[in-house]
């Protein structure tokens, strides 16, 4: 879809800027509406669709959350291409060699991430991103805040769902000062930090992202010395949250983001063995990581670093074995 005016500066990253001291500083969501039985936006199954790339780690916490609260058959889900170019991510019917990805079944002429923003609000300014929580029967973005929707997913449809489904609870109120906590330094040193880390545009900046980030990865190996789960001895959302960081850092942040100084498999073997039990015995973490589509994105879209957009074999495997 056209637009009046240009907006290539928010649709295509490779003319993404940094601050004036060359570092990263990531745009806040702009969607922060919430999914509840006293609002606008009622939990009602079929109503709502998640827009997703299986590339991006924010779009990965929504599909794991999904999957652990038996939501397939109410949230329907439409994957993107990974191949971000310079209107954002596309549909398949924008990249139709790239086999693993969706049209857009609601609107068949949108061809972009971007056609979805603009429906919903033409004077949208800010970035296109994934994940993106749908409202069919309003034509409008819920909320594309990745943190809120899968809160929103924990708990809006429990009344709606089986038992089981009902009682799976990623944010459960005796520890959610904890998690509040663990989720606000890994947001920004380790979810974040790689980004800063990768993007930085000076060698200050780099720095000034890297040794923090190393220095937190130090800090969850202890954490997680002799336990399966981050907080207390049940699986929740800081779990999710610094899970979909981990699976990408081997194979894209070790090297294309420079974040070398260590990377999962050698040098943290409690993440390392925390990270395989979830992907190993959980399909909710291994059916939402698909790496093909994770090294296709960093590599082919970011040509800012990758200029031969040139997408590398290794690390093999993509993921050790228990």
């Amino acid at each position: 879809m056209a637009h009046a005016t240009d907006i290539s500066d928010r649709s295509d990253i490779s003319k993404q800027k940094t601050q004036p001291d060359g570092s990263f500083k990531r745009i806040d969501a702009r969607f922060r509406n919430f999914i509840k039985s006293d609002g606008e936006f009622l939990p009602e199954k079929g109503r709502y669709r998640l827009y997703v790339s299986y590339a991006c780690p924010w779009a990965t916490r929504a599909l794991i959350t999904r999957k652990l609260k038996g939501l397939e058959d109410f949230i329907p889900v439409t994957v993107v291409s990974p191949h971000m170019g310079k209107h954002g991510w596309p549909f398949k019917n924008a990249d139709p060699d790239w086999q693993d990805a969706d049209d857009d079944t609601e609107y068949p002429n949108f061809h972009h991430v971007k056609d979805i923003y603009l429906f919903a609000d033409q004077n949208y300014g800010g970035n296109f991103t994934v994940p993106i929580l749908w409202d069919t029967k309003l034509n409008t973005i819920v909320n594309n805040e990745s943190s809120e929707i899968i809160r929103i997913f924990n708990t809006a449809f429990n009344h709606l769902l089986p038992a089981d489904k009902a009682a799976v609870d990623i944010y459960p109120e005796a520890h959610r000062q904890e998690i509040d906590s663990i989720n606000e330094w890994v947001y920004d040193t380790v979810n974040n930090g790689v980004y800063k880390a990768g993007f930085a545009s000076t060698q200050s900046a780099y720095e000034n992202a890297v040794y923090p980030l190393f220095k937190s990865l130090d800090r969850l190996e202890e954490m997680l010395k002799g336990k399966d789960y981050l907080v207390g001895n049940t699986l929740t959302e800081a779990d999710i949250r610094f899970f979909v960081t981990t699976i990408r850092f081997d194979p894209v942040y070790v090297g294309h983001f420079k974040c070398n100084l260590r990377d999962i498999r050698h040098g943290y073997p409690n993440i390392h063995l925390w990270m395989r039990k979830l992907y190993w015995n959980n399909d909710a973490f291994k059916s939402s990581t698909k790496f093909d589509h994770i090294k296709e994105a960093y590599y082919w879209s970011l040509t800012t670093i990758n200029p031969s957009r040139v997408v590398p074999v290794g690390p093999l495997p993509n993921i050790e074995p228990l």
